[in-house]
């Protein structure tokens, strides 16, 4: 069997932030609402809950897409009103995704939100594994562009 050398495992880190007009409070209670998924993030066609916990550490979703793909994430980390972190354990083409997402006030009218992930690939060339990173950038800049919509109309 020949070693294909081109495929390879690689790291890599997406982070976005965006300022919305909202409070920290109605921020928190939009991104803390783990299933509420479909309303913001690109391409989500529903989320469901696969824990009884529906919050904290523990909690468990599985998110579908509209093209039919499933990702499976559990809550690893929370502190209200601050941020919290997931991992996905399944549906992706990575061995390891964490990601964070977190909030601090600006001022009292607004609050900035961050999403950040840290990802480590299956065996794949590295320009796949690029193009997905960039891929997860966009796709986090136009779910954030989604949810600030949200949060500054209601």
């Amino acid at each position: 069997m020949v070693k294909n050398s081109k495929k390879s495992f690689h790291t890599g880190t997406v982070k976005r932030t965006i300022t919305v007009n909202a409070s920290k409070e109605k921020t928190w209670r939009k991104i803390s609402n783990i299933v509420g998924l479909p309303s913001w993030v690109v391409d989500v066609k529903k989320t469901t809950y696969l824990s009884k916990k529906k919050r904290n550490v523990g909690a468990i979703r599985k998110i579908t897409f509209d093209d039919g793909n499933t990702i499976e994430e559990h809550v690893v980390a929370w502190k209200n009103k601050e941020y919290f972190t997931y991992v996905a354990t399944e549906g992706l083409p990575l061995r390891v995704y964490v990601a964070t997402i977190s909030i601090k006030p600006k001022n009292k009218k607004s609050t900035q939100i961050t999403w950040q992930s840290y990802l480590n690939s299956k065996k794949m060339p590295k320009n796949q594994f690029m193009e997905f990173l960039a891929f997860m950038g966009s796709f986090y800049e136009t779910s954030l562009a989604n949810l600030k919509k949200q949060l500054e109309r209601q």
